[in-house]
């Protein structure tokens, strides 16, 4: 079998699960609360258009990442695959999130095959990670707080 790189973040945030799972599961949501220039979707996957088979994407410079949702419990995990973007072989992610004590407990994980691009995506993603899923706490915590 091949060697997989892997990448994980995680952060808590006060903000309910359902002010976070809007957030993760909206793509055009994520250039509001993260580090991308835009964000949207080229086509849709499920009634509201995020759901499974969605084709979404996020424009980070002029680097364009697009994704397709593999799987979707709502409320609590999305999973999706890179189909273009980043040099990444077999590329699968997932989002969980869990209510602890009134908190979201967020979890987003990667994993792709070990190949001299996937290392060195694996080396920037090991920075983006962290960042991003910071980010996507302060955001949901200032959501539930304020309202925006």
């Amino acid at each position: 079998m091949k060697k997989r790189l892997e990448v994980e973040a995680r952060a808590r945030t006060a903000a309910p699960a359902p002010v976070v799972w809007t957030m993760v599961s909206d793509a055009e949501q994520y250039a509001v609360w993260g580090p991308w220039d835009a964000s949207g979707y080229e086509s849709s996957g499920g009634g509201d258009g995020s759901g499974a088979g969605a084709i979404r994407w996020m424009q980070l410079g002029r680097t364009r990442t697009v994704e397709r949702v593999l799987e979707l419990e709502p409320g609590r995990r999305l999973a999706y695959t890179v189909v273009r973007g980043i040099p990444v072989r077999n590329y699968r992610a997932e989002v969980e999130l869990v209510t602890t004590d009134g908190a979201t407990d967020i979890h987003w994980s990667a994993a792709w095959d070990d190949t001299l691009l996937g290392r060195v995506v694996h080396r920037r993603l090991t920075v983006f990670y962290p960042e991003m899923v910071r980010q996507l706490a302060e955001a949901a915590t200032r959501e539930a707080t304020t309202g925006g």
